[in-house]
């Protein structure tokens, strides 16, 4: 007789750099045991919905809050997470659940203190040097802290046993990028059909409803239903070749959200070393509250490049890019440091605890980037960049020599051994599943 298939519920997120990681584990565990059970449990945001539904898991939305930074949202706070909790204790004993695993942010909170106080294996993993507020919290009653950063080893505020994994992210270079001119124009407006429905979805008004993408030259204005052709399009010609002489690709990056220093100070640095650009192409994701305001400075400057709202296959983009400009997310650094992409880093300087710096510093002790606080520096720090394809090379090794190995397989073989099962390491082979789910 065949007993029930391993549940294992993920937790937290609101941001692509907390849910990736958990989303690659958690495809990872699929791929060798097709029958185990994967909920996502957070707070419903738009990027979170997005990220679930397109990975093909289960998703649980709890009622939670951030701590509040006013007295008339203590209230508020207290019943929604109050609420959170509940829903999650009685979903962990409805549904048979044997471990949780914590993806940082206070959405992680509800459905972790439900697991800590059923007594399951409860797993954080934390992307970044300084753990969260979340992290070191619930490391009270955590079973293990899974870290990207050595640093973060030694940091005492963590109550639990720490174990150095690196951060998971998604495959590299495993998807295939055309230029703008392979694939059929229905075969791209296929592609970018379930991402134009959900911002379609997600932006009252319009917000995402016209975009500047380059096709001969400078920025040329898509009609609406051309839009999300045109982003996948302007995408693709970053991974491959324009009018089939080789580029070079420079990756304006701010995260899921976007990040509105670099789209106001980027396009502007970028005029100021114009000389420099001959021979590049820019890619910009610039998210889909300041689309519109990006492309206009760039069309304001008559720059060619691609602006998009969001990049849903980055380590595809990556792959193919030779200079990024970045915030300093965990999950974004361990995804440059995987490809070999040398990076300008400006840390967002209101992160919780100046993380972002932190992590960046990491990284520029290593020699794979360059760390700026402020924008001032940002032309001259690009141009020489731009033009010193050998500074640009001895970076890249940097970055790579940064990359942790296989951090995917190593954080879910340390789940399943957390709730008796054996370690998943090694090829993938069609039907394998574990002991337990054999009778």
């Amino acid at each position: 007789m065949k007993t029930a298939p391993i549940h294992l519920v993920f937790t937290g997120g609101g941001t692509g750099g907390h849910l990736i990681p958990g989303l690659a584990v958690a495809e990872r565990i699929i791929e060798r045991m097709p029958r185990a059970r994967i909920t996502l449990a957070g707070g419903g945001r738009p990027l979170e919905r997005r990220l679930v539904s397109d990975a093909g898991f289960e998703h649980l939305v709890l009622p939670c809050r951030a701590m509040p930074r006013r007295w008339r949202d203590v209230l508020p706070f207290l019943r929604d997470n109050v609420a959170g909790y509940r829903a999650a204790r009685q979903f962990i004993r409805k549904e048979n659940v044997a471990a949780v695993v914590g993806l940082g942010g206070y959405a992680s909170v509800p459905m972790a203190r439900a697991a800590a106080a059923r007594g399951l294996p409860l797993i954080l993993l934390e992307q970044n040097v300084v753990p969260g507020k979340a992290t070191r919290w619930l490391s009270r009653r955590a079973s293990l802290v899974c870290a990207a950063f050595e640093q973060t080893a030694a940091d005492r505020r963590l109550k639990c046993p720490v174990q150095v994994t690196g951060n998971p992210i998604r495959k590299m270079g495993t998807v295939t990028c055309f230029s703008a001119q392979m694939g059929s124009p229905d075969t791209l407006a296929e592609k970018a059909r379930p991402l134009a429905k959900t911002l379609s979805q997600e932006s009252p008004g319009g917000a995402a409803t016209r975009g500047f993408v380059p096709e001969q030259g400078p920025l040329v204005a898509a009609q609406p239903r051309h839009l999300f052709r045109q982003s996948e399009r302007s995408s693709n010609a970053f991974c491959g070749k324009v009018s089939g002489l080789p580029v070079s690709k420079l990756l304006i990056l701010g995260g899921s959200g976007g990040a509105r220093e670099l789209n106001e100070n980027v396009p502007r640095a970028l005029d100021r070393v114009r000389r420099r650009l001959d021979g590049w192409t820019i890619l910009h994701q610039s998210g889909d509250s300041q689309f519109e305001s990006t492309v206009a400075l760039y069309r304001r400057f008559d720059l060619p490049a691609s602006v998009v709202p969001f990049v849903a296959d980055v380590p595809a983009v990556l792959a193919a890019t030779d200079l990024a400009v970045s915030r300093a997310g965990g999950t974004t650094l361990a995804e440059l440091a995987a490809a070999g992409v040398p990076a300008v880093l400006l840390p967002y300087p209101h992160a919780t605890d100046d993380h972002q710096l932190r992590n960046a510093e990491v990284f520029a002790a290593a020699g794979g980037s360059i760390v700026l606080d402020r924008c001032d520096r940002l032309a001259g720090t690009i141009s020489e960049l731009l033009g010193d394809r050998q500074r640009r090379t001895t970076m890249s090794t940097a970055m790579r020599g940064l990359a942790h190995g296989d951090a995917v397989a190593e954080v879910a073989d340390l789940i399943l051994q957390a709730v008796g099962h054996p370690v998943l390491s090694g090829p993938i082979t069609s039907g394998v599943f574990s002991a337990a789910e054999i009778s």
